[in-house]
């Protein structure tokens, strides 16, 4: 029940929650063509998957294509063979040194680069790939990046190029010129494009992208900038730019702005050294350089946090940054890829040696709709940064505090108000406008509290786990009850100004409580009922990640904030005409007289917030990027109360209940004490009475 205030918040006014994955922005499907960064479709590799019968959890694997070595590997799930892994490689060794100018071909293999992933046997005499590189292009390593580029962007493909770029950067980095690095960078670039994004889940290796991360990395330390300043990689899918710095440097920024989805659409980001950093510095000149990546945090999403369930999709560039050993700190600006979701973004670095996100590193100094700035450590095992989105809760201790005793205090006095109401009807349903009141009271309560209950369900309930049907059914219910809150608040403010504004001609109460019905519980069944059946055949009812309305793929949580929020308007507009007929002035008033209607004004506005549901209305104040934690303290401190605040203003305080209680109290006692006058002897009734 964490942080249930800010989820409550989000049942009338979440709009965009956890979200569409990020490989849905930027991924294709298995089995859709690959398309080639020149435009060529790649499909050749594609096989049927495996015949036979299918058992759950069983493994087939198939040939590659022609021209492809290596297997495509598959899962039987759900009674269908899903690819699972694929080393299908056209690349090689020998074929990246094919069209060099030497007389004879010259044949090479890679020693560090294991067997089980190029997949042949490579033909005598075997020298390493740095041998073959310095025998063709020891200036610019260019002879190798026309193969690549024209290759496939296969699993196996990519994994040989990953390979490749880590042999390199370990026994190649020495003197790394500015020629070197864009030539590296034309091979990373090939497998960080968007149309490798998806096969990258199939490599069998699951640590290829962050040893692709730590190659680049270590080849940008290398680097020597000969200018001042200057942009060293312009590539697509990465960027790379350097400058001097020293003690007397002023505060030094990296800007980026890279393209998604080879577009013109593009996001920015910004790495800054403060000045007092800067300081640091001895006064002989150092070298900052910094890389970006716009697509390599959906190439790492495999990656968890440590002690996370799920894992947190990436939402910005990965910056990563060389500094000197001296600097530790460094503030870094996070245009958001995707700004409409609704989630609260958390500043991370990337564990070298870890394998994993590390969200102690930084702190999250601003986060608003676009952009997020973050203060991180910057060191030799976290030189990589970029943001996570999580569900928007605010995990603050109070909150836990306020929620928990607030729905505890809540539930039971719920509970109370029915017993309340049971024990006192007889006496207090005398008139037909008494009568609807305390039946809308009831109805409320029942319908917060079995809203309550089944929330607490639904929010405690481990989808993954559990069938999808039992998932629709709680959505439904808790959909349904919350609904029904709403339409009986209208219900009790339609019937506060037909108290007021009609007073000769009255209804009868059997149609009062037909009208009543039928707004109270035939409004929200008819919403809940049409909401499920245009949704659920293409199962965009519930959220992937949790058993509430949806709103990433068909935005059905729409049909709970409209209702609601349209409810909660005209509530307010009740309480005003409420206020006006309250105050009702008179010629020559004295001033006592005014502060007594200020007061009746006061306590009519105060009775009627909880039980219109006016206080949903603070939690748009939640929803302000920045908002202060005393807002949100506020709104779960006003509707985690909210079953106390119904038993408060519409039990306690109607003097005709606390009338009725006393004379059901006086009844009890008289027959207690008859009861106990009865059992007494004749005699002793007489001695008493004689006292």
């Amino acid at each position: 029940m964490k942080s249930q205030a800010t989820t409550i918040c989000y049942l009338l006014l979440f709009l965009a929650t956890e979200c569409s994955h990020y490989r849905s922005k930027i991924h294709i499907k298995d089995g859709d063509k690959i398309q080639h960064p020149e435009g060529k479709p790649k499909t050749g590799r594609i096989q049927e998957k495996c015949h036979g019968p299918c058992i759950t959890f069983s493994n087939c694997s198939q040939p590659c294509a022609q021209h492809f070595r290596g297997e495509i590997g598959f899962i039987c799930n759900q009674n269908k063979w899903q690819k699972s892994t694929e080393t299908c490689t056209s690349l090689s060794v020998e074929t990246l040194f094919e069209d060099s100018n030497s007389a004879s071909r010259l044949s090479v293999a890679a020693a560090s680069i294991p067997l089980h992933i190029l997949d042949f046997r490579a033909p005598e005499p075997i020298e390493s790939v740095a041998q073959g590189i310095l025998k063709n292009c020891p200036l610019d390593y260019a002879c190798i990046t026309d193969v690549v580029k024209s290759s496939e962007a296969t699993a196996g493909n990519i994994a040989f190029i990953v390979a490749l770029l880590r042999n390199i950067s370990t026994d190649l980095s020495d003197n790394v010129t500015r020629e070197k690095m864009k030539s590296y960078s034309k091979v990373a670039n090939h497998v960080l494009d968007t149309a490798a994004i998806s096969n990258w889940a199939f490599i069998p290796d699951k640590n290829a992208s962050s040893d692709l991360l730590q190659s680049v990395n270590s080849f940008a330390r290398q680097l020597h900038i000969r200018n001042e300043s200057e942009n060293i990689v312009d590539e697509l899918f990465i960027q790379t730019k350097g400058f001097h710095i020293n003690h007397n440097t002023s505060e030094k920024s990296f800007n980026f702005f890279m393209s998604i989805n080879n577009s013109t659409e593009g996001i920015l980001g910004m790495l800054e050294i403060p000045r007092q950093e800067l300081w640091k510095l001895p006064p002989n000149a150092s070298q900052a350089i910094s890389v970006a990546f716009p697509t390599l945090g959906a190439i790492l999403k495999e990656a968890h946090l440590h002690n996370v369930s799920l894992p947190r999709p990436v939402n910005g560039l990965v910056l990563s940054v060389i500094l000197p050993d001296r600097l530790k700190q460094i503030l870094l600006t996070f245009e958001k890829i995707n700004k409409s979701w609704n989630a609260r973004a958390q500043c991370v670095g990337w564990h070298s040696r870890k394998r994993r996100w590390d969200e102690n590193v930084c702190e999250t100094t601003l986060d608003i709709r676009h952009k997020v700035k973050c203060r991180c450590n910057y060191t030799n095992a976290v030189m990589s940064f970029s943001i996570l989105m999580s569900p928007k809760f605010i995990d603050n201790k109070v909150l836990d505090y306020v929620t928990c005793i607030g729905l505890s205090l809540s539930i039971l006095s719920l509970i109370l108000c029915l017993i309340i109401e049971a024990t006192v009807w007889s006496r207090v349903v005398t008139t037909e406008i008494s009568y609807m009141r305390h039946v809308c009271i009831v109805n409320i309560a029942v319908s917060l509290l079995t809203a309550n209950v089944w929330f607490i369900i639904a929010s405690n309930f481990n989808k993954k786990a559990q069938d999808y049907n039992w998932c629709v059914a709680v959505t439904f219910l808790s959909h349904f009850f919350y609904l029904s809150l709403f339409f009986w608040m209208l219900f009790k403010a339609l019937l506060i100004v037909y108290g007021i504004l009609v007073i000769f001609r009255r209804m009868m109460k059997s149609h009062l409580m037909v009208i009543g019905f039928a707004i109270g519980y035939g409004c929200p069944l008819v919403i809940a009922v049409t909401t499920i059946a245009v949704t659920v055949p293409g199962k965009g009812y519930v959220r992937s990640d949790a058993c509430w309305l949806n709103w990433d793929n068909t935005k059905a949580l729409l049909a709970f904030v409209i209702p609601a929020l349209v409810i909660v308007a005209v509530n307010l507009v009740v309480v005003l005409v409420v206020a006006v007929n309250t105050q009702r002035p008179s010629i020559g008033s004295s001033k006592s007289q005014d502060v007594a209607i200020i007061m009746r004004i006061s306590k009519n506005v105060a009775i009627l917030t909880p039980l219109l549901g006016l206080t949903w209305g603070f939690g748009i104040a939640t929803l302000i990027e920045g908002t202060s934690l005393i807002f949100h303290i506020i709104f779960a401190l006003l509707n985690a109360f909210q079953g106390f605040f119904i038993l408060l203003f519409g039990t306690i305080m109607d003097h005709k209940i606390r009338d009725a209680l006393r004379m059901k109290m006086s009844s009890l006692k008289g027959r207690s004490r008859a009861a106990e006058n009865s059992s007494l002897s004749p005699t002793n009734r007489a001695k008493l009475m004689n006292r």
